[in-house]
Formats: structure tokens, C-alpha cells, sequence
């Protein structure tokens, strides 16, 4: 997915390993010591496994897509919410470094004080999900076009897909979603805005991914 620009900003592979969703170079450390990012952002070339024992989204929005770059082509479900809150958040990259064999970047948040990763016109490029589901107000097979039409929320402006896949491809709506113990990996994730409560970042030999706590 490195061709894409959303929201104006692009990023591209991270000379080491690929960082999920909300830390790509230092240039950022400085909003997320203050536990927010406020800018629009994607991360591409490799996909990542995301955790979290809740995620209560509105304006729930989902069509096909496929996400293209340096990795190959990958058919994704392109999930979208206008405003969502996630509990206990949990994302993991595994990436083979020369010489130095396999290492894990994992980031936590939301875990801490009943305060969760709160996220505004969040975008997930989702190629496997787990989850139980709780829809409301739901639409489904809508064509992907009209996704925004009732809620100003929609399909992205750039998505990489062909206009006619994306205007006239399956997509399903609800005004929300509630989705508990997740499990998912995707290539990529954008928002407008990120907030992190409770950020933490840890680089460690192996691979170990993140796990839903048991």
C-alpha cells in the first residue's frame, strides 16, 4: 500500500521494521508523549496483528478493496468508523532483520484507568478479523458509493481501488458496532485523530505477537 495518500500525508517503509498504525519515525514522538497524534496517517509493505477486548465504533461503514504496493496486491475489507473507542488495544509487527533474525515492535494502550484509544474518522485495511458483533440500525449491500449518504461518513477520497469497484462494489452500514475480543491483522490503519492513553512501546527478539488475554 505505499502508493496510497490519505488525508494528505504519506508514509513509506521504515528503514528497520514496519511500525503499526501510530509511530513511524521520531519525527512523531513529540504527540505521542502527549498520548495523541493529531494527523492523517497510513502504514504500508507488511501487515500486522491488532488485539483489543473492545471496540465500540459509530457510523460503521465496510466495502472491498485491494491494498497494492512494494508487498503485492491484497484483497482487504476496508472498515471505517467516524468516532471510536477501544479498549485494552494491542498492536504487534514481526519483521526478519539481516543478520539479526526475527523482532517484535509491539504497542499497547488503552489499558489502564478505564481510559481508552479513542480514534476519530478511523480507517482499517483488514484482510482477517475475529470477533463477537453487535451491529445496530444495520444496512447491508449497499453499494459502496452511498456508504457516506446518510451520515457525511463514508468511502475514503483516495482508496486505491478502480472508481467502478468502488463506486458500485458490495458495502454495509450501521449506525453502530460494538466488537468484542478482537483479533485481526491488516495492512494498513488511518485517522484523523489518535488519542493513547497509557502508550506503550517495546521492541523485543522473537516473534510474539499480541494475544487476547485469556
Amino acid at each position: 500500500m505505499s502508493s496510497q495518500i490519505r488525508g494528505g500525508t504519506r508514509w513509506k517503509r521504515f528503514a528497520l521494521v514496519m511500525v503499526p498504525s501510530v509511530v513511524a519515525t521520531a519525527a512523531v514522538g513529540v504527540g505521542l508523549a502527549q498520548g495523541a497524534l493529531a494527523a492523517s496517517f497510513s502504514i504500508s509493505g507488511q501487515d500486522f496483528k491488532v488485539t483489543a477486548s473492545e471496540l465500540t465504533g459509530d457510523d460503521f461503514i465496510q466495502y472491498g478493496n485491494v491494498a497494492s504496493g512494494g508487498a503485492g496486491s491484497h484483497p482487504v475489507a476496508v472498515s471505517g468508523f467516524s468516532h471510536a473507542e477501544i479498549k485494552n488495544m494491542c498492536q504487534s509487527v514481526v519483521t526478519d532483520i539481516p543478520v539479526l533474525g526475527k523482532w517484535t515492535l509491539t504497542l499497547t494502550a488503552g489499558t489502564k484507568d478505564k481510559k481508552p484509544v479513542v480514534a476519530d474518522n478511523l480507517y482499517l485495511d483488514v484482510s482477517q478479523l475475529d470477533a463477537d458483533a453487535t451491529f445496530t440500525n444495520i444496512d447491508i449491500g449497499v453499494a459502496a458509493k452511498d456508504l457516506g449518504s446518510k451520515s457525511g461518513f463514508g468511502v475514503q477520497p483516495d482508496t486505491g481501488a478502480t472508481e467502478g469497484a468502488r463506486a458500485y462494489g458490495f458495502g454495509q452500514r450501521a449506525e453502530k458496532a460494538v466488537l468484542t475480543n478482537v483479533e485481526q491483522r491488516a495492512w494498513a490503519t488511518t485517522a484523523g485523530t489518535f488519542k493513547l492513553s497509557n502508550l506503550s512501546l517495546r521492541l523485543n527478539a522473537g516473534a510474539n505477537e499480541c494475544q487476547l488475554a485469556k
